[in-house]
C-alpha cells in the first residue's frame, strides 16, 4: 500500500525539497549575509550524507519528487558529487537540481551532471565586473562566467540565472542581462528583494516591484506567458519567437502562497515550513535519537502542520531573523 502524499492543512500537496548543505558562503552578498556574520552551525552539527539520504528517502516515499541542492553555497560541501549521485538514486526522485553562485562550479559541473544533477539556479546580480565585487563583497566575475560555459557544456539544462534587482544597484543592467541570457539559451528569472535577516532588511530600500520591470521589458519585447519545469514559484514568460524565458519571482508584490509546494531543511536537520516565517521541526535531533523510517515518516506529516498559510513580509518585515544563508535557498 502507498504511503499518503504530504499535504498540509490548507489542501496543499507538498512534492519540492530544497536541501541545504551548508550554512557556509565564499560570498557576503549584502542582502544575504552581510560583514562581520561569523555564527556558523559547526560541522559536527551539520547531518552527514547518511542522515540526508535517509531524510530524502522519507520524504520520497511521502511524494516529493524534487530535491534542490543548497546552502549557503553548496558547492563548498566536500564531497558534494557523492551525495547527488546517493540522493539521485533514491526511488521516487525525479528531478535533482542546483543553486549556486557558480564560483567553484567550472571543475565541478561535469561530474555533478554525471552524478545526476540534471538543472541549475546560478546567482548573477550583474555583468559589470566592479559591481559584482561590490555586490558580492569581493567576488570574481569571470570565474562565474566560467561556471556557466562548464554547466552549458556539462549539458545541464535548464541553466536559469536568478537575480535579484535592486534599485538604484542594477536595475539599469536588465536588458544586458536578458540579453546575455536570450544569446546563450539560459533563463533569467527576476527576483524581489526579501526582508529574510539582517541583511534582508538593509536592503529592503531597494526593494523594486517587478511588474514595474515587467513593464520596461515589453517596451522592448515581446512576453509571452509561459510555462516551465521545475515546481518552484517563477511566473514566466516566453520571448515571443524565441525560446528564451523570463520568469518573475514576486514574494512581496504578488506573493504566490496560495501553491506553496515546497518546504526546507536546514544543515542541521530543522524544516522549516515557510521561508517568511520561523515555523520549524527538529528532525535532525531525532535522527540522532534514533528514530525509525516510520517514526521519521510520521514525523514529516506532523510538521505539516505547522506550515502557516502564508508569509507576512509586508505586515511584519523584522519577524525572520535567520539569514538567508542559513535558510536553504
Amino acid at each position: 500500500m502507498a504511503a499518503e502524499r504530504l499535504t498540509d492543512r490548507f489542501g496543499r500537496g507538498i512534492d519540492y525539497l530544497r536541501l541545504s548543505v551548508t550554512d557556509r558562503c565564499d560570498l557576503r552578498c549584502a542582502y544575504c549575509r552581510p560583514p562581520g556574520r561569523t555564527d556558523y552551525h559547526e560541522p559536527a552539527d551539520w547531518l552527514g550524507f547518511g542522515e540526508l539520504e535517509r531524510i530524502v528517502a522519507a520524504f520520497a516515499r511521502l511524494g516529493v519528487r524534487r530535491v534542490r541542492l543548497t546552502g549557503g553555497e553548496p558547492l563548498l560541501r566536500r564531497d558534494l558529487p557523492r551525495l547527488a549521485e546517493r540522493l539521485a538514486a533514491l526511488p521516487g526522485i525525479g528531478d535533482l537540481s542546483l543553486s549556486t553562485n557558480a564560483i567553484r562550479l567550472a571543475p565541478m559541473a561535469a561530474r555533478l551532471r554525471e552524478a545526476g544533477v540534471g538543472r541549475v539556479n546560478i546567482s548573477l546580480d550583474t555583468l559589470e565586473p566592479g559591481r559584482y565585487r561590490e555586490v558580492t563583497g569581493g567576488g570574481d566575475l569571470a570565474r562565474v562566467l566560467a561556471g556557466i560555459e562548464a554547466a552549458r557544456t556539462a549539458g545541464m539544462a535548464p541553466i536559469r540565472i536568478n537575480t535579484v534587482v535592486m534599485r538604484g544597484v542594477n536595475d539599469g543592467e536588465i536588458p544586458s542581462l536578458v540579453a546575455y541570457c536570450m544569446e546563450r539559451n539560459l533563463t533569467l528569472r527576476l527576483i524581489e528583494t526579501m526582508p529574510v535577516g539582517d541583511g534582508g532588511r538593509a536592503a529592503a530600500g531597494r526593494f523594486l516591484a517587478l511588474d514595474t520591470v515587467r513593464r520596461r521589458i515589453l517596451g522592448h519585447l515581446p512576453l509571452v506567458p509561459d510555462i516551465a519545469p521545475g515546481g518552484g514559484p517563477a511566473r514566466y514568460y516566453r520571448i515571443d519567437g524565441t525560446d528564451a524565458r523570463i520568469g518573475f519571482i514576486t514574494p512581496l508584490s504578488q506573493h504566490f502562497c496560495a501553491t506553496c509546494n515546497r518546504v526546507r531543511l536546514d544543515v542541521t536537520g530543522n524544516l522549516l515550513l515557510c521561508l517568511g516565517q520561523e515555523h520549524s521541526y527538529p528532525l535532525g535531533r531525532l535522527l540522532r535519537a534514533g528514530v525509525s523510517d516510520a517514526g521519521l515518516e510520521e514525523a514529516l506529516r506532523a510538521a505539516m502542520a505547522l506550515k502557516p498559510e502564508r508569509h507576512e513580509f509586508r505586515e511584519q518585515p523584522a519577524k525572520v531573523l535567520r539569514r538567508m544563508s542559513m535558510t536553504g535557498g
